[in-house]
């Protein structure tokens, strides 16, 4: 990839979006934009190659950002496999209705944005980026994926398409603060999360990174 490589596109928006901000424990409210790993999650629902990487450059706000609250039951615990094992043995079982709670939500409603990224592929590949670019752009043109994008939460799915060309970000410039970038994943499962200082500039945020957008 060479930073000068031109970056592919694709217009992403729903009814509904939740990306929340890792620092509320029990209730659930969303950063006001598109975190970076939550567009990189989807474009890798649209296209996935073991050989490919993806760098968010550029996040465009298209629709007003705007708030709605609700009230769902969650459960508190997961499922184990463990657990699963005994009851098999055992009897028993999980009952849903007696290990839920009440949680609140603040969420974003029709959210859309324009995602700007780069293709990388990896050291040890020996194609060239304009082939998986062109796979790229022919699923988005088809509609194809290999998994229903959402935006932020698995319930709140996504349709995406090629953008038009006529897209504009909204007339919008804060500091947004702290904005989760990404999760360094450690043996064992653990992860790291990494953070970076984000500004929103004319209904643009612009991510860091290799040929990534701007440095903070």
């Amino acid at each position: 990839m060479s930073i000068d490589d031109p970056p592919v596109e694709v217009k992403v928006w729903g009814s509904f979006g939740c990306f929340t901000r890792p620092e509320m424990k029990v209730e659930r409210v969303t950063y006001p934009v598109m975190t970076p790993s939550a567009a990189r999650g989807v474009l890798e629902a649209i296209f996935w190659k073991p050989e490919v990487v993806w760098r968010v450059q550029e996040i465009w706000v298209l629709n007003p950002i705007r708030y709605f609250s609700i009230v769902r039951n969650e459960v508190n615990n997961r499922a184990s496999f463990r657990a699963a094992s005994g009851w098999e043995k055992s009897g028993g079982g999980y009952d849903a209705a007696e290990d839920r709670s009440q949680r609140h939500t603040l969420a974003l409603r029709e959210p859309a944005y324009l995602i700007r990224a780069q293709l990388e592929v990896k050291s040890h590949v020996n194609e060239h980026p304009a082939k998986y670019r062109d796979q790229f752009r022919r699923r988005v043109q088809d509609g194809r994926c290999f998994a229903t994008p959402y935006l932020g939460c698995r319930e709140f799915s996504a349709a995406f398409a090629r953008p038009g060309g006529r897209e504009q970000p909204i007339d919008r410039t804060e500091d947004l603060g702290p904005i989760l970038l990404d999760l360094d994943y450690l043996p064992g499962g653990s992860a790291t999360p990494r953070f970076f200082n984000a500004r929103l500039e004319k209904g643009v945020l612009y991510v860091p990174g290799p040929g990534g957008g701007r440095i903070n």
